[in-house]
């Protein structure tokens, strides 16, 4: 099994730029158009990305803290070339996922000893609960995903999840 590779700064930079960010709007910090929590339409423009606890680079998109959301998130998430992220758990919340750009291995299930690969363009669904680790494949390119979940704080359900690869 390959071992993990921590996204550098450099790594971090060319996978906005691949998200679609250009340099000047990375030090924005996301702009927020609309009342969120009203009745507003809110919309989300991401700027910077954050570190997840899973240690990826994250786009906050819609969310309880920028949009006023009650039950559901939605950000993009990047995998560097040849990364993954650490083994975790949405305690309780379901996740859907549209994989935008390239191919990723998630391990999943206790001890994560399932495994399926999915391509751009396949949505895919992890039931609450399930531990699992996702590997971007390629080791030139980054994997780009929107990802939804029924967690408006999409970060505060997230449990590490041992692998024994970390």
């Amino acid at each position: 099994m390959p071992s993990r590779v921590p996204p550098s700064v450099a790594a971090i930079a060319a996978c906005s730029l691949a998200a679609g960010l250009s340099p000047g709007d990375a030090a924005a910090g996301p702009e927020i158009i609309g009342q969120p929590g009203g009745e507003d339409i809110v919309t989300v423009r991401v700027g910077e990305a954050e570190e997840s606890r899973q240690e990826l680079p994250i786009f906050p998109g819609i969310s309880g803290n920028t949009a006023g959301t009650q039950g559901i998130s939605m950000l993009r998430v990047v995998i560097p070339p040849g990364a993954h992220a650490k083994a975790h758990i949405h305690r309780g919340y379901e996740t859907a996922i549209y994989l935008l750009q390239g191919r990723v291995l998630t391990r999943y299930g206790e001890g994560l000893a399932k495994s399926v690969v999915n391509e751009a363009g396949d949505f895919i669904y992890i039931p609450a609960d399930v531990p699992h680790r996702p590997e971007n494949l390629s080791l030139t390119e980054p994997a780009i995903a929107i990802v939804a979940r029924t967690d408006p704080n999409e970060q505060e359900s997230v449990e590490l999840y041992p692998d024994g690869d970390d």
